[in-house]
């Protein structure tokens, strides 16, 4: 199996049980071939770098993905095939996929955020609060040159 990550852009008019249809049909396809979802995120409504089809606006969505090179196919081909799909484009991460790693890839990611929190939290329970820098002899007078 090899990681993928396909962007797709909908038509702006396409309602949000179309879109949400779409990322399904993408799931089911890699879950037929044995394939494993990473992440399927939504962008939402952009703006277009350029026109295509005189749309100059839509919706990016973003999925990544392990599957076999026959999954990037079919799912490529429904792209096509779609009229509400304005591009899409399909990009080979790695060679070989190991979910192994990815546990361990998000248990790390998850363990610093944590560590980053409570950090945040031990900060802001000191109490330190933040001075103002002392001011010099001029400001404190008021002598100005002018």
């Amino acid at each position: 199996m090899r990681r993928y990550e396909t962007i797709f852009i909908v038509r702006p008019n396409t309602g949000e049980d179309d879109v949400t249809g779409l990322t399904d049909k993408v799931s089911a396809i890699i879950a037929a071939d044995s394939g494993t979802v990473i992440k399927i995120d939504r962008w939402g409504l952009r703006k277009l770098a350029y026109a295509i089809g005189k749309e100059t606006q839509g919706y990016y969505v973003y999925c990544d993905y392990a599957a076999i090179p026959a999954a990037v196919t079919e799912i490529e081909r429904i792209l096509k095939i779609d009229d509400r799909i304005l591009k899409f484009m399909t990009v080979k991460l790695s060679d070989t996929f190991d979910p192994a790693a990815l546990e361990a890839e998000e248990a790390e990611k998850a363990a610093a955020a944590a560590a980053a929190h409570d950090a945040e939290e031990g900060d802001a329970e000191e109490g330190d609060v933040a001075l103002p820098e002392e001011m010099t002899d001029d400001e404190q007078s008021g002598d100005r040159d002018e």
